[in-house]
Parts: structure tokens; sequence; C-alpha cells
């Protein structure tokens, strides 16, 4: 499934566990790992002065020769490059990806809100927005499995959550993984003047459809088992909390990748689920 993997890193902890993570899945699949290390430039990390460049280029090249010491001794065949092209840094990893057949990407995020969340974590998410291909994110906390024993794919139908669908029903057949399937009802969407009752029940179909889709592909495929649930409440945190209660092995979501205003309103719950569960979370892009 996987035959390419690129790992960014920065040396820091969340980069530590995103390597750990990178290496697991590589030597689940045995992928080549990648693991570069980018700095854009001109800028520095918050608490560096212009005069710790070369200290903080030097921790970049030590970064990556610890990853790939890592790698081999779990017996990942692995390779290191400094990206020093000057890009941002996430189209940095970006190019870097499509010039090499990356067909997926592990990079370490902070599940942190306010200003330092956009300061430490905006790599992660510029990447996770753009990237054409599978972008898996894990905090300092989170540890993956040898094997996915369960996969947890959010849907609603669009063409968005399909994607998601779709790549996590591979997985699921891939790795054997139970697959969990769920729709989330959300009330606070219900407007005044609005029979509550009659629109709740059609929300509810319209999930069980999207769902049943799902379960149809998983079926196809061969999956081996499928749970399906439709949740009540606010969407990120209906997921969070059935991640958190059934020990899923990683969530798979689909991500729009677009900037501005559609953004927040497409693309927040996928974002708020990055940042607030422990779980690897894996963001797949929509295809159009």
């Amino acid at each position: 499934m996987h035959d390419r993997i690129l790992l960014p890193t920065d040396g820091s902890d969340v980069a530590r566990a995103a390597t750990e993570a990178a290496i697991t899945i590589a030597d689940q699949f045995d992928a080549e790992l990648h693991v570069v290390h980018a700095l854009e430039l001109g800028e520095l990390p918050p608490g560096f002065e212009d005069d710790d460049a070369d200290e903080f280029a030097h921790r970049g090249e030590e970064a990556v020769t610890t990853a790939t010491e890592m790698a081999a001794e779990a017996g990942v065949d692995a390779t290191g490059t400094i990206l020093e092209d000057g890009q941002p840094t996430h189209r940095a990893i970006l190019a870097y990806a499509d010039d090499h057949d990356v067909d997926c990407i592990v990079i370490g995020t902070y599940g942190r809100t306010g200003l330092d969340r956009f300061v430490l974590g905006s790599v992660a998410e510029r990447t996770l927005r753009e990237s054409p291909v599978p972008v898996v994110t894990v905090h300092e906390e989170t540890a993956v499995d040898s094997t996915f024993d369960s996969v947890l794919v959010p849907t609603d139908g669009s063409d968005c959550a399909s994607a998601a669908a779709d790549h996590a029903v591979d997985l699921a057949t891939t790795t054997d993984a139970a697959l969990h399937v769920v729709n989330v009802v959300d009330p606070g969407i219900l407007g005044e003047g609005s029979d509550p009752a009659t629109l709740l029940d059609a929300l509810e179909k319209t999930g069980e459809r999207a769902i049943e889709r799902v379960i149809d592909r998983a079926d196809e495929s061969g999956v081996p088992t499928v749970e399906a649930t439709v949740l009540n409440g606010a969407p990120y945190r209906a997921i969070v909390d059935y991640a958190d209660e059934r020990d899923v092995g990683c969530i798979v979501m689909g991500t729009h990748g677009r900037t501005g205003w559609d953004r927040y309103l497409l693309g927040s719950v996928t974002e708020r689920v990055v940042r607030l569960t422990d779980v690897p979370v894996i963001s797949v892009k929509d295809r159009s």
C-alpha cells in the first residue's frame, strides 16, 4: 500500500514521535523511508536569533542522522536529506514528495490551541491541507502499534469523505483490521423555527445512507469486520471520544485542502480532530 514514506524532522520531541511512527509504518509495509530537514530561508523557529542559524542547521542535520540510524536499527531502509532551496518549509516538503514519488507523509504536530499552536503546528497543518498524498499526523504522546487492529473513518457522503473511505477500506483490507464507520449528526446546526425531531430524523437517515455506501465498499473488498454507528454531538468531539472509547488504531479523514473562509467551514472538523486526539490521523485530500 505504501512504497515510499516521507518524514520531515527538526529534532523536537514531537518529531521524534513522528520518527517512531514513520519507522513502524515503513516496517509494516516494507517501504523506503525518506528523512528530510527543511528550513525556510530567512525564517527561524521561535526562540532562535539570526546568529543561531548555523546551530539550527546543525540540529537539523543531527535530527536526520538520528532518524536514519533509528530506522536502520529497526531494519528499515532510510535515506536522509537536508533541503536548502529556501522555499517555505511545507512547500519544500511537498516538492520533495513529488520529486521522489512519495505516497505518504508522516509529520508531528502539537495538540495545542492559541497562538503557540499556529506557530508550532503551522508546517504540519499547511502540509496536510496541500498534500496530494495522505498525511499521517501524530502528537508527542501518540504511539503507533506495529499492526493496525482497527481503523475509524467518519463519513458524511461527500466526495471528501468518499476519498477517505476508499483509503480506510484499502488500509483495513491490507492490514486485516476491523473497520469502524461513523456518521455524526450535529444538533447544533438546527435552525430556529424548525421541527427538531423531523430534521434530526432526516439527518440520521442521510447518515445511515452514507454509512451503507462505505459498508458496501468494505464488503466488496473483503474487510473482515465492519462496525457502523450514527453518533450525535459536535462532530470533532464525537469522533475523538469514539476513537478513545473503542481504542482504535488510527483515524482516516478527508480534507478539502482549501484556503480562506471555506476551509474553516469544510476542513475544521479534520483539523480539530488532528489537534485533539492522541490517535494517529491519516488525512486524505479529496479528488476535486
